[in-house]
């Protein structure tokens, strides 16, 4: 059954938010009914509380004068409005490709966070943009002393957690590099593709583009970074921004690759997954299993530490879930397509 339009749900967000960004780029893609406002100015006082304070809030209408329903987490809300509302969907109907598509969506909102975080609160120039102009969305008339005290708390709040999301200045250089082999990567595969599975956006599109609406198009040390790698990343951005004209040849049962046939600049890019993120993941898992309060392993040849994230335990997990749920058959199609890129290492 499809959202009435009559009583859309409501998206509470913010531009600086690369989830926020996401989930909005898939209900408009989607065609679902909504309506979109900033968290924490006016318009928002009515949004109900969640159990962590996460952007975005998705609204979920009560019926028959039930109170509404808040929910947090892009993944699982993606998954939720698939089972509302049909057509336009973002979860590829092949199991193998299905699979393929959670595991660059994961890549993109756990590892390319990390350079997310790293440039807009490492860099000074970033981080007086950021400063100044992240607190002004909630309301450019806000009085300016308002606009001072809450942009000094909220950059240092995010500087402190550099050290939870990875940024520091062990893991500086290998987040840079990780970061611009992606620009690289992506530049040749959106030259032959117009999404990371076909002529249609995957969740993994979006999770993509939520990191870099940010990474390529507000921060500024990045964003410089991007326009020299690959300026059609840049513009892929922009135009996956609102993707609800968006058609393709042969109607929604169409439009994504083929199983057996996966392109090249497609494994490359599960191979820089496979690079960087795996050997985060089971570094990550090894200190939350130990209990130890760094995680301690090597990315790319270089020596990584951080604080150990419970949530991207849990996010291995669910990869881990998705592919022992797998037919024996899609779970063979799906090992050979892993197959030295590095990711197998999740699931042996």
């Amino acid at each position: 059954m499809a959202v009435d339009p009559s009583n859309p749900l409501r998206i509470a967000g913010a531009p600086g938010s690369p989830y926020s960004r996401k989930l909005r780029a898939v209900l408009r893609y989607r065609r679902v009914p909504h309506h979109w406002v900033v968290r924490g100015s006016h318009a928002d006082a009515s949004t109900p509380e969640t159990a962590v304070a996460l952007m975005p809030v998705l609204v979920f209408p009560g019926a028959d004068g039930a109170p509404d329903e808040a929910a947090i987490d892009s993944t699982p809300l993606i998954r939720r409005l698939e089972a509302m509302q049909a057509g336009r969907s973002v979860v590829p109907a092949d199991p193998v490709l299905a699979f393929i598509d959670a595991l660059v969506e994961d890549y993109a909102d756990e590892w390319l966070t990390k350079a997310m975080f790293h440039y807009r609160w490492a860099y000074a120039a970033d981080i007086d943009k950021a400063g100044k102009v992240l607190p002004l969305w909630r309301g450019t008339n806000t009085p300016d002393d308002v606009i001072e005290k809450f942009s000094k708390m909220i950059s240092q709040r995010q500087i402190d957690r550099l050290w939870v999301v990875g940024s520091n200045e062990t893991t500086g250089p290998v987040i840079e590099d990780s970061y611009a082999r992606l620009l690289q990567l992506l530049d040749v595969h959106l030259a032959r593709h117009q999404f990371v599975l076909g002529d249609r956006p995957g969740s993994s599109d979006f999770g993509l583009y939520g990191q870099l609406t940010q990474l390529a198009l507000f921060d500024p040390t990045p964003m410089q970074r991007s326009l020299e790698i690959s300026p059609r990343v840049c513009a892929w951005v922009e135009v996956v921004e609102d993707l609800s004209g968006h058609t393709w040849a042969g109607g929604d049962g169409d439009g994504w690759m083929s199983r057996d046939a996966l392109p090249e600049t497609l494994t490359a890019i599960l191979a820089e997954i496979g690079r960087v993120y795996a050997p985060f993941l089971l570094g990550n898992a090894a200190a939350l299993e130990s209990g130890a309060e760094r995680v301690e392993c090597t990315i790319d040849g270089k020596p990584w530490v951080q604080k150990p994230f419970p949530y991207q335990g849990k996010c291995l997990a669910w990869l881990r879930e998705g592919h022992a749920a797998l037919a024996a058959d899609d779970r063979k199609t799906v090992d050979a397509a892993l197959a030295g890129t590095g990711c197998e290492v999740l699931f042996a």
